[in-house]
């Protein structure tokens, strides 16, 4: 079903230190995202970039995450955001910047879904807190805080309260995770689809049961948030923190089009493109090509 798109880009590269990843956004853009889109839907317009603050020289307060302050102001932001574009109707497509931006998407649409799904397309489980973090950086805390769990001042983005539940995620494409992250996921019994049951189930499999495994749980809405370093370094170059061993990228197309026939998506954003790293914009090529599957492109 063709659907009203309404893109919103998040030019941050606060949650991390590797510069390059604000001009994402742009990248994305530069790529033809519209141009690609807008034979797919009903109507698509791009809202610009949300205003991002300064890097700061130290850590926030007693905390030791890093531009704490900055990526909060600019979450409030972009979580306002989002949930204009779901009041007006329409489907919210959000380009990054790093993942700490998720924790703002997820926020706007914690307004409009009272038991909202989410599939966390990464090669990372992005569930640190700054007692986990070998870090700081916060983009690898937003499906963390988007639990409720982490400091107070991302946590009560949007409102305090937990805007997600841990039986409504499903981790695709995980094969680097933290110690404090492995705890939690045994913890809260959070569905994770490593590269193992990848390469042993295959892509279709795992897609299969994970659309199954949200529509049992009578999910009202569903987020994707897709990570490119999800996919294999051979096909998404440029990203900020690559990991071996990574989803294709023709199994990634098809984990797409697979979204696109369930009909489950209600929103969706496309986080880590980075072009100072990249190899003449091809991760932000991958990227669109991406989003034509998940809107309904095909072949024939």
């Amino acid at each position: 079903m063709k659907k009203d798109i309404s893109i919103i880009g998040v030019p941050m590269d606060l949650g991390q230190t590797r510069r390059g990843v604000d001009m994402g956004p742009s990248a994305i853009r530069y790529a033809g995202v519209v141009e690609r889109l807008e034979n797919l839907t009903k109507t698509i317009e791009d809202l610009g970039d949300i205003e991002i603050g300064s890097r700061e020289r130290t850590a926030s307060g007693e905390s030791n995450l890093k531009n704490l302050k900055a990526v909060a102001e600019a979450s409030e932001n972009l979580a306002s955001k989002v949930d204009e574009v779901l009041s007006s109707g329409r489907f919210p497509l959000v380009f990054g910047g790093d993942h700490s931006i998720a924790i703002g998407t997820i926020a706007g649409l914690a307004k409009h879904y009272s038991n909202m799904g989410v599939i966390w397309y990464d090669a990372h489980g992005d569930l640190n807190t700054g007692e986990t973090s070998p870090s700081g950086n916060i983009h690898g805390m937003p499906l963390a805080v988007s639990l409720g769990i982490g400091d107070s001042t991302l946590t009560s983005i949007g409102g305090d309260y937990a805007k997600i539940k841990p039986e409504n995620i499903v981790i695709i494409g995980a094969r680097s995770l933290d110690e404090g992250e492995k705890i939690l996921i045994k913890e809260k019994g959070i569905k994770v689809f490593t590269m193992h049951e990848i390469d042993r189930l295959g892509m279709t499999a795992v897609m299969e049961e994970a659309i199954a495994y949200l529509k049992e749980r009578e999910t009202d809405g569903v987020h994707l948030s897709l990570d490119l370093d999800g996919l294999d370094p051979h096909d998404a170059p440029g990203v900020g923190t690559p990991v071996l061993g990574g989803i294709s990228y023709r199994e990634s197309h098809l984990a797409m089009e697979m979204l696109e026939e369930a009909n489950i998506l209600t929103s969706a954003e496309f986080v880590e493109v980075n072009p100072i790293l990249d190899e003449r914009n091809k991760t932000a090529t991958v990227a669109v090509a991406l989003m034509g599957s998940l809107f309904g492109e095909k072949l024939l």
